[in-house]
């Protein structure tokens, strides 16, 4: 069976794979220091509340925090005996090479993401990751990664807007119910929430504009739901879409090896 891990900022998640569908899925903060016993401890201890007999042959890691790679090495070295496939790596084959300007390193969430992308909806794509950054990747009809745009994460907005202005409180992300709020809360909500409904809509209508061409947008990420919900700002929503892409590019390696 093949274990995906996907480590972003915030959070790292593994994911149990049997060819047909993921068995389980399991998340962690995502910690530089955490050793490779600290993950088979926390790993193991999980699977067995699961229930899972699960004897893990490959193991495939996407990670946008260089630091833990090694200790995830290890880890799936000493505990599965396999040597992981890292995507961005040079040993990780890509359904499709990004074109993008020479010398550009392209985020492995991002390659992840166009893999799966294309391999759901087809190519001529826009894919919105609500993570840490809210990225946009623009997916050519080949099914190439051929740029995005990056802004800052909602989360990660609110919470600058806390640290810098002393005044403000820590407010949670939601759907206010009307726009002019009539407390400090409700402006805040209001200015997160249509702001990035706002951002969202301009940067991929751009993006549109830019291609020439009609385009499917693709929403996944924790507050993907949320904007979806009032906005209807996607044609689709992927809550799996990162591990689903890893399963891709861990199938192409196989095929091709």
């Amino acid at each position: 069976m093949l274990l995906a891990i996907d480590c972003g900022n915030t959070n790292t998640v593994f994911s149990i794979w049997n060819g047909t569908e993921f068995l389980c899925t399991l998340r962690t903060s995502t910690h530089h220091a955490r050793t490779a016993d600290a993950y088979f401890t926390w790993y193991s201890t999980l699977v067995k509340h699961y229930d899972i007999q699960a004897e893990i042959t490959d193991v495939i890691i996407s990670s946008t925090v260089p630091r833990v790679v090694f200790n995830l090495r290890v880890f799936a070295d000493r505990f599965f005996g396999c040597r992981p496939l890292v995507v961005g790596k040079p040993d990780c084959l890509l359904p499709h090479a990004p074109r993008v300007d020479e010398g550009t390193q392209v985020g492995p969430d991002r390659l992840v993401n166009t893999a799966a992308g294309f391999d759901r909806h087809g190519g001529d794509l826009i894919v919105v990751d609500f993570g840490t950054a809210t990225t946009f990747d623009v997916v050519a009809a080949d099914g190439a990664y051929i740029g995005g745009v990056i802004a800052p994460g909602v989360n990660l907005s609110l919470e600058a807007l806390h640290m810098a202005a002393a005044a403000l409180p820590h407010v949670d992300i939601s759907n206010p119910q009307q726009v002019i709020g009539t407390n400090t809360v409700a402006c805040i909500q209001s200015g997160i929430f249509w702001g990035y409904v706002g951002l969202v809509r301009e940067i991929c209508t751009r993006i549109k504009g830019e291609r020439d061409r009609p385009m499917k947008i693709v929403a996944t990420g924790g507050l993907a739901p949320l904007f979806q919900q009032s906005a209807d700002l996607f044609d689709a929503l992927e809550e799996d879409l990162t591990m689903h892409g890893l399963t891709v590019i861990h199938k192409y390696n196989k095929d091709n090896s």
